[in-house]
């Protein structure tokens, strides 16, 4: 059976990128009908807060990608916690030791750090010397005697390793790329490229998708998979995201925690769609998919061996897709918490049936101009309050000499209006005022919706006009009229 696994470190908000690592992950059990597993590598013990693991399993769990192993849902193969699988690591560092592939260090950090200084200057690696390979008893005995506590350390094999990475293709690593290294400090933990070997062969993980900046890791985990007599699971080591400026994805390319980007309003299945697309491609082309789609068509082979580039245009296309399309009654009920931020209404006024179905009708009607649901609050306001801010650039439109004839032409022609102002009557009223005034084009119309909405860009004019009413149209195109006076 195939079986993935996601092992983030509860050491902040989860990443872009690495949430982009647990999707491919989980595509992959989903697709070939194995399992997916979720385990939390938390044996940093000063950076690791179980905050930062219930935040991590909630952005999953809103991004739909449910596990099948792992805190929360149990399995055989458990605990899914490293704090709690200690005294298997320990287990087996011991055994590596009674087997000769280990052995305990007495070294301090000082006297290393000395002798891999010396053998610099000699123009060798600095790698670890060896110089607790064969202590006796006796000499143990003496150095903890002295106080010393030691580490339990891997003796390297002196050979070459490679492997065929699924992105990579054949991995070479040279033989004496490695000296001996640690895999249980003194204090129990165990290091990541050791305990990563147990929990991956104890938990039977058949297929290991990662950032390919953990590639030169593997030629260790290689060593212990040896030295457990147990075959190497298939690796997978992705290129990294990148930003728009093709470096590394960082806080100064904006936001970059799946946290953050539900925090601005983004749905989940478009998150999960853009990710998808980062590092990967349909066979078919398609680049709206659902999940579904997803799991139908995801594959390895069709990983990409380039970095990605994270960008937030594309993101938002794929966005505003998904908030056009989806139910209504989805995108009104998730918007209103950032409807709510605006002051403009509260629970007594959603209280009122009529209300209620008018603020659905405003979000419909706006929805079409948003890639997230923190934007529609941004129009919200010229629906319920005629004294609305105007933007800077809607106000260079209204300052414009050719503005006041349009508008005035406008009021004028609204106020003989006896019925409602739909789109063919709007065109009618448009064709007028450029008869009358010689404008056209955004000249005509953004100095209008710039009066009546106080934004260069938002929901057509003949759309909004049946909302507010006639009423209120001339009373903020008499509004704009004083501003530019």
């Amino acid at each position: 059976m195939i079986k993935t696994r996601f092992a983030p470190s509860p050491t902040g908000q989860l990443h872009i990128g690495n949430i982009r690592t647990a999707l491919f992950a989980y595509l992959y059990a989903r697709h070939t009908g194995g399992k997916f597993i979720l385990r939390i590598e938390d044996t940093d013990i000063e950076r690791s807060h179980e905050d930062f693991t219930v935040a991590l399993m909630e952005d999953m769990r809103w991004l739909g990608l449910e596990w099948d192993e792992g805190p929360d849902a149990g399995g055989g193969n458990g605990p899914y916690r490293q704090s709690e699988r200690l005294a298997i690591y320990k287990e087996y560092a011991e055994k590596l030791v009674s087997e000769g592939r280990a052995y305990y260090c007495y070294c301090s950090e000082e006297e290393i750090e000395e002798r891999k200084a010396k053998l610099e200057a000699e123009g060798k690696p600095p790698h670890y010397d060896g110089k607790c390979r064969h202590l006796s008893a006796a000499e143990r005995k003496t150095l903890e005697a002295e106080g010393r506590v030691p580490v339990i350390r891997f003796w390297s094999y002196e050979e070459d390793f490679e492997f065929d990475d699924v992105v990579k293709g054949n991995v070479k690593f040279p033989k004496g790329m490695v000296g001996d290294f640690v895999i249980l400090r003194s204090n129990g933990l165990p290091l990541y490229n050791f305990a990563v070997v147990i929990d991956d062969m104890l938990m039977e993980v058949s297929h290991v998708l990662r950032a390919d900046e953990h590639l030169s890791n593997t030629v260790r985990q290689l060593m212990i998979y040896k030295a457990c007599g147990v075959k190497s699971p298939v690796f997978a080591h992705m290129a990294l995201v990148l930003g728009p400026d093709k470096k590394k994805l960082s806080k100064r390319h904006g936001a970059t925690s799946v946290d953050e980007f539900r925090k601005m309003g983004y749905l989940p299945e478009s998150l999960l769609n853009y990710l998808a697309l980062l590092g990967w491609s349909s066979p078919d082309g398609r680049e709206i998919l659902s999940k579904d789609d997803l799991i139908k068509l995801f594959d390895l082979d069709r990983l990409s061996t380039s970095p990605a580039i994270f960008d937030p245009v594309k993101l938002d296309w794929i966005a505003k897709h998904d908030v056009i399309n989806s139910d209504i009654e989805r995108i009104f009920n998730l918007a209103l918490p950032y409807i709510m931020e605006t002051g403009l209404i509260d629970d007594a006024y959603l209280s009122d049936t009529k209300n209620r179905d008018f603020l659905k009708g405003v979000v419909q009607l706006t929805r079409g101009y948003c890639s997230r649901l923190s934007q529609i609050k941004e129009h919200i306001d010229y629906f319920l309050n005629d004294d609305f801010e105007i933007h800077p650039d809607a106000m260079a439109f209204l300052k414009k000499d050719t503005s006041a004839p349009v508008i005035n032409a406008f009021r004028e022609l609204i106020l003989k209006e006896t019925g409602d102002v739909g789109e063919e009557q709007f065109v009618k009223i448009a064709d007028e005022i450029s008869r009358r005034t010689g404008v056209k084009g955004k000249n005509l119309f953004m100095p209008l919706r710039a009066a009546l909405t106080g934004r260069p860009h938002g929901p057509e004019i003949y759309f909004l006009i049946p909302v507010i009413g006639s009423e209120r149209t001339v009373k903020r195109l008499d509004r704009a009229l004083g501003l530019i006076g």
